[in-house]
């Protein structure tokens, strides 16, 4: 494991942080209508754990509509009501990242993990998997500050994250939102490291995790990197169908797209790469500014491709 802290493999842990909204808060997020029954918890249809609703409509705000802006106003309202719920600190703590705010990414990272601590007497289950969580945000915001230098502090972090997580699975192995965290998190670091299998992990979103439209998102980005662009399409298209207001998922379909076209010289897909990035730009204005300047490299990436083709 100390070999993920190297110089090369710091950087995985803080990638993988970058996706902390779906990687640690996601699983909540959903389409709330669905079943109004379990609104405190629309992914679980037995046993469900509530959360607040400014908490749900943040969520919202990013997962399904991709709108930052709004999701930010939502969590001020949640951490002020909803004081005692670890999801609207993981998120306060990842939208931190995105933002580069690390000041603001260490305080909501260690109130996560108090956030969690303290809800291991009421709820075992979700406060096992939120301690997990709290854990591997200090992780990567030591990791983020000190580099390489803070690899041992980041090790001893990551092992706690895994201590916690096999507590939550000893509760309940086959946890929805347990498997969607824990599938992210397996998953990225698969498709990163050498010698490592992600099917294991695809196995288990697939099979356990919920909803859907994240699952399906997960594994397109994994099947991306693991540059399978076939299979990526098909479960971004997947991920489209229950989210096709989130320019983020536009942006992930014109990435694979660009990829695809490359490989198979392909002016068409390009073309169609170039599309989705114009997808995702028009809604720049509920997209991080960092986000929204990525984007526009890579559409000028995927232009220049066209051009090269002749």
């Amino acid at each position: 494991m100390t070999k993920w802290f190297s110089a090369d493999h710091a950087s995985v842990f803080a990638r993988i942080t970058s996706l902390a909204q779906a990687t640690f808060t996601a699983a909540i997020a959903f389409h709330l209508s669905i079943n109004p029954a379990f609104a405190g918890d629309p992914f679980r249809t037995s046993n469900p754990h509530n959360i607040g609703d400014k908490t749900e409509a943040a969520f919202k705000a990013v997962f399904q509509k991709g709108n930052y802006p709004e999701a930010e106003a939502y969590l001020q309202q949640a951490l002020s009501s909803e004081p005692n719920e670890p999801l609207a600190y993981a998120m306060r703590a990842s939208l931190a990242y995105v933002n580069k705010d690390f000041s603001t990414l260490d305080t909501y990272s260690k109130k996560t993990l108090e956030t969690g601590q303290k809800l291991i007497a009421s709820d075992p289950l979700r406060g096992n998997l939120y301690t997990a969580v709290g854990n591997f945000l200090e992780g990567a915001e030591i990791i983020t500050r000190e580099g390489t230098g803070g690899a041992a502090q980041a090790l001893s972090r990551l092992r706690q994250v895994y201590q916690y997580l096999d507590k939550a699975e000893a509760i309940s192995a086959n946890d929805p939102e347990l498997n969607l965290i824990k599938g992210y998190m397996d998953l990225l670091l698969a498709v990163n490291l050498p010698f490592s299998n992600p099917d294991e992990a695809i196995q288990r979103l697939e099979k356990s995790a919920a909803p859907q439209y994240l699952v399906d998102r997960g594994i397109a980005i994994a099947y991306r990197d693991l540059k399978n662009y076939s299979q990526a399409l098909d479960y971004a298209n997947r991920a489209l169908k229950a989210t096709s207001d989130n320019p983020e998922v536009y942006y992930l379909k014109a990435q694979i797209l660009h990829q695809q076209g490359k490989r198979q010289n392909s002016r068409q897909t390009i073309q169609d790469a170039i599309a989705n990035f114009d997808k995702a730009l028009s809604k720049k204005s509920q997209l991080p500014a960092d986000l929204v300047k990525q984007i526009e490299h890579e559409r000028s990436s995927a232009n220049n491709s066209l051009k090269n083709l002749g």
